[in-house]
């Protein structure tokens, strides 16, 4: 009796675990987009890579997205293909935006289509009362580890003496941060000699690793400074004392060209991509294993709908994530998709200690790491109350030919 109560329970138990998902989503909200509307705030960043204007989304059914990033022209564009439409239907919903036009987005407009991306995601996680993350798979990591831009300045010595270099380094990774992070030889004018920056870049790099430790960690960002022969000087001079990464290692206009060459040639990880935008700007580098970490971000590359994508095609290739900073929100979403990725994850995060007015929630950072939380959708809240609404969209785009396929998916006109 005792076996038999047992597999009756044990059956209920399982029934109850199916049912739970089709309950959930049987309670999802018939809803339309009714109005979205722009918001510029009072520390607008305006360039559109690193835009935090913020956009909200609202819906007949009471619930409001919140999302950031594009310019007012782009976002206008976009936000127009959203107006009626079913906010939970969102890959249909970016599927629509993004064949909108004859010509593919340039990364101006996927960075506006991903600002409203997000405030879709947001949207369905309020809706179904769960975090975006949950959404995606669940956690598969307990927090994500960050390094700081400019590090942590430590206060002065005794007799008011400048902190050393070994200072900086010490209370940068006592801040809790994974690893300590330079320009290559960052110039102090308007003039910047590559030759002489180059050695710059080699004692600095002996230097941080002296204060580091045999165990320590840095990276260094080369800026997309480099034409191909230097940077593969600076590599070299520098693999001795093995940095982490090395990002953005050669110029932007050939890194297709030269990241596999550059590849053949050193020894030191390679991240690039935060001016990627689509997958298909860097799908080749991934697949034939040219760069060891990834930089392409939130919302540039088209919103969470694109990047859990670009997540799946760098698993497969055993490429780590290093996503480049933009807003508070767009990181607050960047958290949700790469708690859920197995492989290397570090954020480039630049919000410590930062109280924002208009976003009393967005991120929950605590000595040197990024932790998920359960809020539901992006588990960030607004207040408008210091922020300028700039435009306001309430009536659809203009009628455009996008046509569907027997099965009712779309295609291209």
């Amino acid at each position: 009796m005792q076996r038999r109560s047992f597999l009756k329970a044990l059956a209920g138990v399982s029934a109850a675990s199916v049912a739970l998902p089709r309950l959930a989503l049987a309670s999802l909200p018939k809803a339309k987009v009714t109005r979205i509307r722009i918001w510029k705030p009072p520390d607008f960043n305006p360039l559109f890579n690193q835009s935090n204007m913020l956009v909200t989304v609202e819906t007949d059914a009471g619930i409001t997205g919140i999302g950031e990033g594009g310019a007012k022209d782009t976002l206008e564009q976009c936000a127009g293909f959203l107006i009626g439409r079913d906010p939970l239907k969102i890959e249909e919903d970016w599927q629509r935006n993004y064949m909108a036009y004859f010509y593919p987005p340039g990364t101006e407009k996927l960075d506006a289509l991903g600002a409203l991306d997000l405030a879709l995601w947001d949207i369905k996680g309020k809706a179904l009362g769960a975090p975006v993350y949950q959404m995606l798979g669940g956690a598969a990591r307990n927090y994500c580890e960050c390094y700081n831009t400019g590090n942590v300045t430590p206060k002065p010595g005794a007799g008011g003496a400048k902190p050393t270099l070994k200072d900086r380094v010490q209370a940068t990774i006592a801040a809790g941060y994974k690893l300590y992070r330079i320009g290559a030889g960052d110039p102090q004018g308007d003039v910047w000699n590559v030759r002489e920056s180059i050695l710059q870049l080699a004692n600095d790099a002996k230097d941080i690793r002296d204060a580091l430790g045999p165990e320590g960690e840095w990276s260094v960002d080369f800026h997309q400074r480099f034409e191909y022969d230097d940077a593969l000087l600076a590599c070299r001079m520098i693999e001795q004392y093995q940095p982490y990464l090395v990002e953005d290692p050669v110029r932007t206009e050939h890194f297709l060209d030269d990241i596999p060459k550059l590849r053949q040639m050193t020894a030191v990880p390679i991240a690039a991509g935060e001016e990627w935008g689509w997958r298909w700007d860097f799908n080749k580098l991934v697949e034939n294993h040219d760069i060891d970490y990834c930089r392409a971000t939130l919302p540039n590359v088209g919103g969470i709908t694109e990047y859990t994508r670009i997540m799946a095609l760098c698993e497969t290739h055993a490429v780590g994530m290093v996503p480049h900073f933009t807003g508070p929100v767009a990181e607050a979403a960047l958290v949700h998709c790469l708690v859920t990725y197995p492989l290397a994850v570090l954020f480039e995060y630049n919000y410590a200690d930062r109280k924002i007015p208009y976003l009393p929630q967005y991120t929950d950072f605590k000595d040197g790491r990024l932790y998920p939380n359960d809020r539901p959708g992006l588990g960030v809240t607004i207040d408008t109350g210091s922020l300028m609404m700039i435009s306001e969209i309430t009536a659809p785009a203009p009628a455009r030919p996008i046509y569907q396929r027997p099965d009712g998916s779309l295609t291209h006109w």
